[in-house]
């Protein structure tokens, strides 16, 4: 029999969004946490760069809200993104007096940094390890919250809905979720009156990411299969500059390193980004990872270099010390040697489609940070908006189900998870061989520079793939494992899906058959849904 749990609201994802969530619903409801790893592994935990946030004087409202337009491509929902951008500040002195220690200046104000495609000095942060710093106190207090209980290596199935009971409607409700509690190997059934789903991103659909491990975007496929409307799976962002080194898994080196004064070279020293944008260094994400791109395919090397040899070394050692001890651990003094980078997927601006207080198209279900579509980010996300994002509608969402939703008993009697005629995994070397080769298939076809040949390449490819999986799946008793590759295939052919209907060239999509941006036709997000 399946162990059954009850709770007032259940949170799938440990990321600054869920725990901040986690932390303002806990003092009025009790909160279970599911995380399918430790708590502290996250997308957060590895962010860098820091949180966007007006709060200096010389900047403002407009401006920061200006400047994500003009990363978004046109396909910024201003609403949202006014939003985000008017609440955020108040978010900043939320952190600060849950621990959060951000760096100050000389004068005891806050540091405040600048990255590509700001226009103002605005970005909080914790020297390099902003997110670790964030992660560590939201942590802290959850820790220590009577009505939170946080269980890690769980690892959400399926959202619990009416289709479990055999009944077909269009009004689809959220009751909680089967989980697979990877440590007992046994699943379990969660029954929540609210569900938020926080799970992060999806990175490892691609071959080269700065991402975690975790980031299978398990939280997009599991909504999507539950019915709720998926957006704008099309924009994945690449971050230009991941460490390349056969050893280094694709460490990300900050934005701010380039906001810092760090130039891009070729290996011969010669500079190029004045050669594809007025802002040359400091030019949006998108537009430099082209570049980037395009560079390796001119010189046929297999990376560009970072300089950053140029800037007082200690200033260096100072504001980036992470990066400074990573590079090292790899043979590489970033004071005195270039560092060699290359683009590698990074940030996803699609997701689960939310409205402004972070509902989906499910009743009581509810989404934030990267797993969401809240329309913040358009056709490209602005540097170091996503940690902003994430706690103004992880609050927003909060604050709704406090208003809207009585938190009744849910009573609804859902069936055991049922794995009656299945059998130990045995072929891992097909999940490990579908795994590698989605990767490579995402990372060659569905990359940077896109195209109608590769992409129809890659859905006949993914689609094989899924139907393969899905049959291993649906005659295999469920692990980690299964679920992560099935996932990250359904994720993949959701990427492709939009992509193809996507006909031009905006933002972070860029194809070689539509180079040109269509307002006339595109101006609209790419929506989709399983029934």
């Amino acid at each position: 029999m399946t162990e059954s749990l009850h709770t007032d609201v259940l949170v799938i994802g440990s990321g600054i969004g869920g725990l901040y969530f986690a932390i303002n619903m806990a003092e009025h409801a009790k909160v279970t946490i599911i995380t399918k790893k430790e708590s502290s592994t996250s997308n957060t935990n590895w962010a860098q760069g820091g949180i966007a946030a007006t709060i200096d004087s010389g900047d403002s409202a407009e401006l920061h809200i200006a400047d994500t337009l003009n990363a978004g491509a046109g396909l910024c929902n201003r609403d949202m993104v006014a939003i985000m951008v008017n609440e955020g500040p108040e978010h900043i002195r939320r952190l600060i007096e849950l621990g959060v220690r951000f760096t100050t200046s000389d004068h005891d104000h806050l540091h405040l940094g600048k990255e590509g495609g700001h226009s103002r000095s605005r970005i909080v942060h914790a020297h390099d390890f902003t997110g670790r710093e964030v992660e560590s106190a939201l942590l802290d207090r959850v820790n220590a919250h009577p009505n939170i209980t946080l269980l890690e290596h769980h690892f959400a199935i399926e959202l619990l809905t009416e289709h479990h009971l055999g009944i077909k409607t269009n009004d689809i409700t959220c009751y909680g979720a089967y989980v697979l509690d990877s440590m007992q190997r046994r699943p379990k059934k969660i029954m929540a009156r609210v569900t938020l789903v926080a799970s992060g991103g999806l990175g490892h659909v691609y071959k080269h990411t700065t991402n975690p491990d975790i980031a299978t975007g398990d939280g997009i496929a599991m909504a999507y299969r539950a019915g709720a409307e998926i957006a704008n799976m099309e924009f994945i962002q690449f971050h230009p500059t991941s460490l390349y080194h056969p050893k280094a898994k694709s460490f990300l080196i900050s934005e701010a390193v380039r906001g810092f004064g760090g130039i891009l070279k070729l290996k011969n020293g010669q500079e190029f980004m004045h050669k594809y944008d007025k802002r040359q260094n400091l030019a949006p994400r998108d537009i430099v990872a082209r570049a980037i791109d395009s560079e390796i395919k001119k010189s046929g090397e297999e990376c560009v270099f970072l300089d950053v040899t140029h800037i007082d070394a200690a200033k260096t050692r100072e504001h980036f010390p992470t990066i400074c001890e990573t590079c090292l651990q790899y043979g590489i003094d970033i004071t005195r040697e270039m560092i060699p980078v290359v683009p590698a997927a990074h940030y996803s601006c699609g997701g689960i489609r939310t409205d402004e207080m972070g509902r989906t198209t499910l009743n009581r279900l509810y989404a934030c940070g990267e797993s969401s579509c809240t329309g913040v980010h358009g056709a490209n996300r602005l540097a170091s908006n996503s940690l902003l994002e994430a706690l103004v509608f992880a609050w927003r969402s909060y604050e709704d189900i406090c208003r809207q939703i009585p938190l009744v008993e849910n009573d609804t009697r859902f069936p055991d998870w049922d794995d009656s005629g299945t059998v130990s995994p045995e072929e891992w070397i097909l999940v490990s061989h579908n795994k590698r080769e989605a990767q490579e298939v995402m990372n060659d076809y569905v990359g940077i520079v896109r195209s109608d040949l590769r992409l129809q390449r890659a859905k006949r490819r993914i689609d094989f793939l899924k139907e393969e999986t899905e049959a291993y799946y649906k005659k295999t008793k469920i692990t980690t494992q299964v679920l992560e590759l099935r996932n990250m295939i359904k994720v993949a052919s959701l990427i492709i899906e939009s992509a193809i209907k996507r006909r031009e060239s905006r933002g972070l999509h860029y194809t070689t058959d539509y180079p040109e941006r269509d307002d006339k036709h595109f101006l609209i997000d790419t929506v989709l849904r399983s029934f």
